[in-house]
C-alpha cells in the first residue's frame, strides 16, 4: 500500500476518516432535530440540515473503505472460508447496542400501552424485523421504532454480500483504468437504480430504496479503497479528487440534473479527499476531540432519535421549539450518554461476543474509523 513504507495504512489518515465519521454522525443528529430549530436558525440554516440525511451515505461509501482495508487481504488468503468469522465480528460490532436501545424502546412502548397512547410508530408486528436487523429490506412500506436503525439493517446486507464482492473480483489484476471504470458504473448505478423507480434523492422511500442505495455505495466504497491503495496520499491525488468534488458542485447547482446524478460522486470525492490528504487538514479531523466524537459515533447515531422522542416529552412545549438552553442541554446530554454507552456497554459487550466466537480468536485489526 503507497504512503507507508511498511505496507500498512499511515494512521494520521485513518483517524482523519474517524473525526469525519464524527462530524457525519452529527450531521444526522442536527438533521432529526431540524424541525424543533426553526425558531433559533434561519431558514437556510434549516434547509442545510434538511439535507443531514446524506451524511448516512457517506457512511456506507466509508463502510466499504473500511472492510477492504481490514479484510481484504484475509479474504483473498483464505476464500469464502473467512465469511462465518467475518460476520460473528460485524453482528459484534452492530448489533448489541441495537438491541439495548430497542428493549429501552420496547419499556417505552409498555408505557404508551399502559396509558393508552397511539403506537403508530411503534407497530408491534414489525418488531420481530428489528430484533433480527431486517426491517429496512424492503419488507415494510415506511421507518418505525428506532428511524436511525435502518441504515445499520442495510449494512448487514451489504456485510453478507461483501465476501462474494471480494472473492469474486479478482481485484489485484484490475489496473487503475479498471478500477475507474467499475466507480464510474458504480456512481452510475446508483442514478440509474433511483432514476427507474421514479425517485431524485437519496432519501426518497428509504424503507423500499434503503437497502440497494448501501450496498451500491458500500460496493463504491470498496472501488475506492483499491484506488487508494494504489495511489496513496499525496498532493496530486488531493487535488484530483477536490477538482472531482468541484465538477460534482458545479453540476449540482447549475445543470439542473437530480441529487443522484452528481452527490455520489461527491460524497466519495470528499471521502477520498480526507483519506488523501496528508498536513494540516488531516491533522484538524485526527484532533483528538473529533477522533473521540467519532469513536463514540455510533452510540450518537443509534441512540439521539429516542433520546430525543423522551427529551421533547420531558422538557419541550407544545410548539416542539426549543430554546438556547435547551438545545445545549440536549447536545450535551447526548454526548454524555454516547460516551456512557461506548464505554459501558457498546465496547464490552463486543468483546464479550468476540471472545465467544465460535470462529475463533479475531486476529488484531488495522486501526480504522469503523472497525
Amino acid at each position: 500500500m503507497n504512503g507507508s513504507p511498511n505496507g500498512k495504512a499511515p494512521v494520521l489518515q485513518l483517524d482523519a476518516l474517524t473525526g469525519l465519521r464524527g462530524i457525519a454522525a452529527w450531521l444526522v443528529v442536527f438533521y432529526h432535530i431540524r424541525l424543533s430549530l426553526t425558531a433559533l436558525l434561519p431558514s437556510d440554516a434549516i434547509a442545510f440540515l434538511a439535507k443531514g440525511y446524506l451524511a448516512v451515505d457517506l457512511f456506507f461509501m466509508l463502510s466499504g473503505f473500511v472492510m477492504w482495508l481490514n479484510y481484504g487481504d484475509r479474504f483473498a488468503q483464505n476464500g469464502l472460508r473467512e465469511t462465518p468469522s467475518f460476520l460473528w465480528k460485524r453482528v459484534a460490532r452492530i448489533w448489541p447496542l441495537h438491541a439495548l436501545i430497542l428493549v429501552g424502546m420496547i419499556g417505552f412502548v409498555v408505557l404508551l400501552i399502559l396509558t393508552k397512547r397511539p403506537l403508530d410508530d411503534y407497530p408491534l408486528g414489525e418488531l420481530p424485523l428489528h430484533i433480527t436487523l431486517v426491517q429496512n429490506w424492503g419488507f415494510t412500506d415506511a421507518l418505525s421504532w428506532n428511524h436511525p436503525a435502518w441504515s445499520i439493517s442495510t449494512e448487514l446486507g451489504a456485510y453478507l454480500v461483501f465476501p462474494i464482492i471480494v472473492c469474486g473480483i479478482a481485484w489485484k489484476r484490475l489496473s487503475a483504468p479498471v478500477l475507474f471504470v467499475i466507480l464510474g458504473a458504480a456512481v452510475g448505478g446508483v442514478y440509474a437504480f433511483f432514476a427507474l423507480n421514479g425517485y431524485d434523492e437519496l432519501g426518497d422511500n428509504i424503507a423500499q430504496m434503503g437497502l440497494m442505495r448501501c450496498i451500491i455505495e458500500f460496493f463504491i466504497g470498496i472501488v475506492l479503497a483499491n484506488i487508494w491503495q494504489r495511489f496513496g496520499q499525496g498532493l496530486y491525488a488531493t487535488l484530483a479528487w477536490s477538482l472531482a468534488a468541484c465538477i460534482a458542485v458545479l453540476v449540482g447547482a447549475f445543470a439542473n440534473v437530480p441529487e443522484t446524478a452528481f452527490m455520489p460522486i461527491l460524497i466519495a470525492s470528499i471521502l477520498m479527499i480526507f483519506a488523501s490528504t496528508a498536513g494540516r487538514l488531516a491533522a484538524v479531523l485526527s484532533a483528538k476531540p473529533l477522533l473521540w466524537m467519532g469513536d463514540i459515533s455510533y452510540a450518537t447515531y443509534l441512540v439521539h432519535y429516542f433520546a430525543f422522542i423522551l427529551f421533547k416529552i420531558a422538557f419541550v412545549g407544545p410548539d416542539l421549539q426549543l430554546s438556547w438552553v435547551q438545545l445545549v442541554a440536549f447536545l450535551i446530554g447526548i454526548l454524555a450518554i454516547s460516551a456512557a454507552l461506548f464505554y459501558g456497554f457498546e465496547k464490552p459487550a463486543q468483546r464479550w461476543m468476540n471472545m465467544r466466537s465460535p470462529f475463533g480468536k479475531a486476529a488484531p485489526l488495522q486501526s480504522s474509523p469503523s472497525a
